[in-house]
């Protein structure tokens, strides 16, 4: 259950909604976490404009964007890792229309310890996550 931030120059992305959409698809697949209603709603990317004076670099070009991904600890082992910065990074630049804009995105994958992931009011350890997606799984077995 990723949560994407985005930090980039405002007019960077024309459909923020598409970006945000196709950033959290793209993570929870590469969580390989089942295809339930309690991942799908609780994966969330979040597009934060900033005005162009609000980012630079050491030479102060303000054209990069940040990525980042806080998954909860161990979800994403180093293929993973490799897969996820790879494909954000493509789509990072897919929505900005410029291929160029790879070269300048950051991704920075960060993950939440045990216990530090709060979802409607409780924080969360990765046993109280897998015990909900059960949970989710056999009511809508019962509904089948």
């Amino acid at each position: 259950m990723p949560m994407i931030d985005v930090y980039a120059v405002e007019g960077t992305f024309a459909d923020k909604h598409k970006l945000a959409k196709d950033l959290a698809s793209a993570v929870m697949r590469w969580e390989q976490v089942p295809d339930l209603k309690l991942f799908r709603n609780n994966t969330a990317a979040f597009v934060h404009d900033l005005a162009p004076d609000s980012i630079a670099n050491v030479a102060g070009d303000s054209n990069y964007v940040r990525v980042q991904v806080l998954t909860p600890v161990g979800v994403l082992d180093r293929e993973k890792q490799l897969g996820v910065v790879e494909e954000l990074t493509r789509i990072v630049a897919t929505a900005g229309g410029d291929p160029e804009l790879a070269e300048r995105t950051w991704v920075l994958l960060t993950e939440s310890p045990e216990g530090g992931w709060g979802v409607a009011g409780h924080a969360n350890t990765g046993a109280d996550l897998t015990q909900a997606a059960r949970a989710e799984i056999a009511a809508s077995a019962q509904q089948s």
